[in-house]
């Protein structure tokens, strides 16, 4: 019997262990609406998962910056990050530049991530890119 309870919790421990360093791995996401990307890293923040961005991560998809811990997060050298003024649509649905919410966007992201931006004139709607030794030096390599 003390052998089987020793069993069950080495078990237990190996499990614990495997969910605490479980990650969500991002090799080509292009982004998309930005509450979707607000439940969608909701979720990942609360569920202790660490992230490795492992390819293009863009537009929404940088919110991932905002909402882990930047201990959580770690890029490869394929990593590579896409960013651009946040747009809605009109009532003709035509899409726009969202001003406030280009503003609320920019505001969440880390300061070195942001100063980065605000060297490169801030988000337009032309997408830029950070990727390489900059981005490794802003998050741990993985």
């Amino acid at each position: 019997m003390k052998y089987m309870t020793g069993f069950l919790a080495a078990i237990l421990l190996m499990l614990n262990a495997s969910e605490a360093s479980s990650a969500v791995r991002i090799t080509n996401d292009r982004g998309g609406r930005i509450a979707t990307y607000i439940v969608k890293y909701q979720r990942l923040a609360s569920s202790g998962e660490s992230v490795i961005i492992d390819g293009l991560c863009a537009s929404a998809c940088t919110m991932v910056l905002s909402a882990l811990p930047h201990d959580r997060i770690c890029v490869t050298s394929r990593a590579t990050l896409g960013f651009h003024a946040a747009w809605n649509f009109g009532p003709n649905g035509r899409a726009f530049t969202d001003p406030e919410a280009t503003v609320m966007l920019y505001s969440t992201y880390p300061t070195p991530v942001r100063r980065w931006i605000a060297r490169r004139g801030g988000l337009s709607p032309h997408t830029i890119f950070l990727s390489g030794r900059p981005l490794q030096q802003m998050y741990r390599p993985c």
